[in-house]
């Protein structure tokens, strides 16, 4: 079975037509880092005064694909090659997720299916720089993984 995005082949096309996107919704800001050391695209936007900030992980991307599609000795690469293969092409499609995802996000808002604080809430930045979801998670009980892990 395809992954969703492994054919995506421009992330600077997608990044594009999400600041279009938020810059037409109004955002003040809008600015993108790789972030090498955890493998990942944050996303950060300023929407009146509201500081965002979204973190997509190209290398969850990356296990998802080679889960479906693991490296064998047949293939015409090494095992690190293939593996780095996997992880460009999640650079790419954590991008063109992102752009779907914001997409859909601002529609929902625009159409007044939910607001900006239903949707962006928990990726606002709080005083000490953490998204708000960081700080919800002490709130929530511990799932059946958590649990486990802990014990």
């Amino acid at each position: 079975m395809a992954l969703p995005y492994e054919n995506a082949r421009s992330g600077l096309n997608a990044r594009q037509e999400i600041i279009r996107i938020l810059r037409r919704f109004g955002c003040e800001k809008v600015g993108f880092m790789d972030e090498f050391e955890t493998r990942s695209v944050i996303l950060a936007f300023v929407w009146r005064g509201r500081h965002v900030q979204l973190r997509a992980s190209a290398q969850g991307w990356a296990n998802a694909w080679l889960a479906e599609n693991p490296w064998t000795p047949r293939r015409r690469s090494t095992r690190k090659e293939w593996e780095s293969a996997a992880l460009e092409q999640g650079m790419v499609a954590v991008n063109s997720i992102l752009r779907d995802w914001v997409k859909g996000q601002v529609t929902a808002i625009e159409t007044g299916i939910l607001t900006f604080e239903h949707v962006f809430m928990p990726f606002m930045v709080a005083a000490d720089g953490r998204p708000l979801v960081e700080h919800a998670r002490k709130l929530l009980p511990a799932t059946d993984g958590e649990a486990s892990a802990n014990a």
